[in-house]
């Protein structure tokens, strides 16, 4: 008899790096009574105090709305419940920065992956990312909403080039900078596989390959996450790194 509910465990770690002198990065793991998982990174950017309150008010809102839910009927009502939560954080941090100019130019990336029975959810505004481990095998499921990312598309620099881009902070999208905030959403089929988000200090100080050796290996999910972000500080912590691993157990 295959179960409904996914059970698994979690891990996430949010780190300064070794540049910058604040952490305007934020993640977190949750699982509701009625055994739906999310999983979430938000990136803030408009300088100290500014990027900082971004991301922590996108975790503070969706933390406390996820756990309140009464619970989701199906994935059309968490499809919804998630633009809802979009639309609510936008407008809330728009109108602070549009109003104060202590707060001009805030903002914040929003990566976030709903496990609900045997269905993935994934959101994402920014160039933070979501990946899931596949046969061993990392695919990216989000595309970055950033100018790099769009000159790639164009044929104008490889995706090499971009890497060490200028311009690769650069971002198309971001959640508070306008009046309205779109955004990516998919639904995708789950079979236990392994997920993982993290902000762009992760994946540019840290190579695909040791992100994908890192997942494979036998390491416990909370040892892999301080692995990842002691790794990007080796490679120069050039940025805050913040991620999350799921890792689904008991699935049939």
């Amino acid at each position: 008899m295959k179960r409904n509910k996914v059970e698994g465990v979690f891990a996430f770690q949010c780190d300064i790096g070794k540049v910058r002198k604040t952490n305007e990065d934020r993640a977190i793991g949750l699982i509701d009574s009625y055994g739906n998982v999310l999983l979430c990174v938000a990136d803030g950017m408009g300088g100290h105090k500014k990027g900082e309150y971004a991301s922590n008010k996108i975790v503070e809102i969706l933390k406390k709305d996820f756990k309140n839910k009464d619970h989701f009927s199906n994935v059309i009502d968490i499809r919804f419940w998630l633009g809802k939560e979009v639309k609510k954080i936008n407008k809330e941090l728009f109108e602070l920065q549009d109003n104060d100019i202590e707060y001009k130019g805030m903002g914040s990336t929003l990566c976030l992956a709903i496990v609900y029975k045997r269905k993935l959810i994934v959101l994402n505004v920014g160039d933070s990312r979501c990946y899931l481990l596949k046969n061993e095998k990392l695919i990216q499921l989000t595309e970055d909403q950033s100018y790099v990312n769009y000159l790639v598309h164009i044929g104008k620099i490889s995706k090499e080039e971009a890497l060490t881009h200028p311009k690769r902070h650069y971002l198309t999208n971001a959640i508070g900078i306008y009046p309205t905030c779109s955004y990516d959403l998919k639904v995708y089929d789950y079979h236990g596989e392994t997920i993982f988000l993290c902000s762009d200090g992760v994946y540019n100080n840290v190579s695909f390959n040791d992100i994908e050796a890192n997942l494979n290996s036998k390491h416990n999910a909370e040892d892999k996450v301080h692995s990842l972000i002691n790794l990007g500080n080796y490679n120069g912590g050039s940025d805050n790194m913040s991620c999350v691993i799921w890792e689904a157990r008991n699935v049939d």
